[in-house]
């Protein structure tokens, strides 16, 4: 598939503005961003060099939140072509962006992907509600009066006996990630809504209610294990009685060592996530600056390689990488967006 990317007057003087950087002070693609899309965005990288499209970018495992901060920081060959995010890119982050100059963002939405709760092929099958999760994991949680208390839950089984006999322990990411912000909106809050009290919380003060669900345990229960996904598979490999928080793809990638635990009776696979069957799944970003094309050699090349068939298709090549794939008629409108390079705008409901 042929694609053609235009340059504008705007990118034009923008290059102009450069004149008095050093030549070649950068010839590759940088993109920074989250661990989750990481692997796919890594993979385009890989086939770009191999199709002669330019020297491999440089792509980095920094979290959606860090990586939209560096890529919001400026316009110019000293910040990041682009931004790897496993949400949305907010207001506040858009507006950053805006203030800095970086006035012209495309955004391409990748696919879906299944955020995963998963352990060791050698541990127990788990079978969790939400509600569940959020007893296991909250900093605070309900006693028998209602009131909120530190969280008194030391195995899976103090929480329903149904669950297994052992320590909890989670490996999830940290702050900056996106994944988590997704755990915390996709699992905790709705797990802290299926509780009475907290129900009523959420009536009566809401501030209480959302720190209630957005503040993770601090000891031991819930351990952050930073960007490495990779890392957290090892160490659920090595410890079947732990368990780990990441996206689908890293399960799908480590089928072998590992299995997702099924979430409110559906357990993650490609089927489930792509029917909308799996109730913890979100769509991935991709976001460049417009003001780099013509600037940063093979950005164009790159983003054309990026929204490509053989690439985003039905049968592309991230599809056995783990990404659920768009539908065919929102995949045609996401493409010719960015093939056009359409900007966002703060009216497009971030």
């Amino acid at each position: 598939m042929t694609t053609k990317l235009f340059v504008t007057a705007a990118t034009v003087a923008f290059a102009a503005s450069l004149a008095s950087v050093p030549a070649l002070a950068r010839d590759q693609i940088r993109i920074v961003g989250s661990s989750t899309v990481y692997p796919f965005t890594t993979t385009v990288a890989e086939q770009f060099a191999r199709a002669g499209g330019g020297r491999a970018p440089i792509v980095e495992s920094t979290g959606t939140g860090g990586g939209l901060k560096l890529f919001c920081a400026g316009v110019g060959v000293d910040f990041p072509d682009a931004a790897n995010a496993s949400r949305r890119i907010n207001k506040n982050e858009f507006a950053d962006c805006q203030k800095n100059g970086v006035k012209e963002i495309v955004e391409l939405k990748v696919g879906f992907d299944g955020l995963t709760i998963a352990n060791s092929k050698k541990g127990p099958d788990l079978k969790l509600t939400k509600e569940q999760v959020f007893r296991a994991l909250a900093k605070q949680v309900p006693d028998a009066s209602g009131k909120l208390v530190a969280n008194p839950n030391r195995n899976w089984s103090d929480i329903d006996p149904s669950l297994p006999n052992q320590k909890i322990e989670v490996l999830g990411p940290p702050p900056t990630s996106g994944t988590r912000d997704s755990f915390l909106e996709l699992v905790m809050e709705p797990g802290a809504e299926k509780i009475a009290a907290l129900a009523d919380l959420k009536k009566s003060d809401r501030k209480a209610f959302d720190a209630a669900w957005k503040s993770l345990r601090e000891d031991g229960a819930y351990i952050d294990a930073g960007e490495n996904d990779n890392l957290i598979v090892q160490k659920l490999d090595a410890n079947p009685a732990a368990v780990g928080i990441f996206g689908y793809s890293f399960l799908e990638e480590n089928a072998a060592r590992i299995k997702g635990a099924a979430i409110e009776g559906v357990v993650p696979d490609f089927d489930a996530i792509a029917a909308g069957k799996y109730s913890v799944a979100r769509p991935l970003f991709v976001y460049f600056k417009k003001q780099h094309i013509g600037v940063v050699p093979g950005l164009d090349k790159f983003i054309a390689e990026y929204v490509s068939d053989k690439a985003l298709g039905e049968n592309g090549y991230l599809g056995p990488k783990g990404l659920v794939t768009l539908p065919a008629q929102e995949l045609s409108k996401v493409r010719a967006d960015v093939q056009s390079m359409k900007p966002m705008t703060s009216e497009a409901g971030i």
